[in-house]
């Protein structure tokens, strides 16, 4: 949880601008231990991220493929690109994660994203533990920094999951409020893990919180190290649950 005397801070940024308008503040008496500003062109830096590649619907009975191919993910101008594409009628898209070359046990997590638009689209900022020490998911927990669903325009979404408190269940803590022009604007996306409380915030203000309710495991699993996702799925139990427009070629989260 603590490194080198301080609570660690992760900070991502999705456009270079550092001191952008409404970036919330690093709380206080942390130090930032690791960041991408996604500089140059090409493909993501592979010292900070891995690919999950495949299409088995993952879980969600989503209809992407994920590839590594420079179509699905790029730099371009200070910006990384996640691109879902329409391809013979089937569609690819790219999942970035950190795991097996950073993660954190507590912290402090920003993400600066536009988000795609277009109903099916299920863009997402999350995390997942490195090691299942508790159980399969969801009982090793999963963090969800942001998650929009292009059916439901505007409206974001962060969400806890563990063994006590999930979607299977119907119980998983959550939050949505609507966020104007995600797909038009840059928003900051941020959640501050502390063994005591799960806080998010967008644009810096408070969201939602999640207090360690010191019931076990199976309602507070973040004592183990997690790793951060970046993906854009398409469709899936909760993407699609409007399907999927027709028209719609190519959505992007940069």
């Amino acid at each position: 949880m603590y490194f080198l005397g301080t609570l660690v801070a992760l900070v991502i940024l999705l456009t270079p601008d550092c001191a952008a308008q409404g970036r919330p503040p690093v709380p206080p008496d942390m130090t930032l231990v690791w960041s991408d500003e996604f500089d140059g062109e090409g493909a993501p830096d592979p010292a900070k991220w891995e690919y999950s590649t495949g299409a088995h619907g993952w879980g969600n009975a989503e209809l992407q493929n994920y590839t590594n191919r420079r179509d699905n993910s790029a730099l371009r101008g200070g910006s990384l690109f996640i691109t879902a594409r329409k391809e013979g009628g089937r569609w690819t898209s790219a999942r970035l994660k950190t795991q097996y070359k950073a993660s954190w046990t507590g912290g402090y997590f920003e993400v600066r994203a536009r988000l795609p638009r277009g109903r099916g689209t299920w863009p997402a900022v999350w995390m997942l533990p490195l090691t299942d020490e508790y159980g399969p998911w969801p009982r090793s927990g999963e963090i969800d920094i942001m998650e929009h669903v292009g059916h439901d325009q505007d409206r974001i979404h962060t969400t806890v999951h563990t063994g006590a408190y999930n979607h299977r269940k119907n119980t998983q803590k959550t939050a949505s409020a609507v966020v104007r022009d995600v797909s038009s604007r840059f928003h900051v996306y941020a959640v501050e893990w502390d063994p005591r409380y799960l806080q998010w915030y967008v644009d810096g203000r408070p969201f939602y919180r999640y207090e360690n309710p010191d019931e076990g495991v199976e309602a507070w699993p973040f004592d183990i190290p997690c790793y951060l996702i970046l993906n854009v799925a398409v469709g899936g139990s909760w993407g699609g649950q409007r399907g999927v427009d027709e028209e719609l070629q190519e959505a992007v989260m940069e």
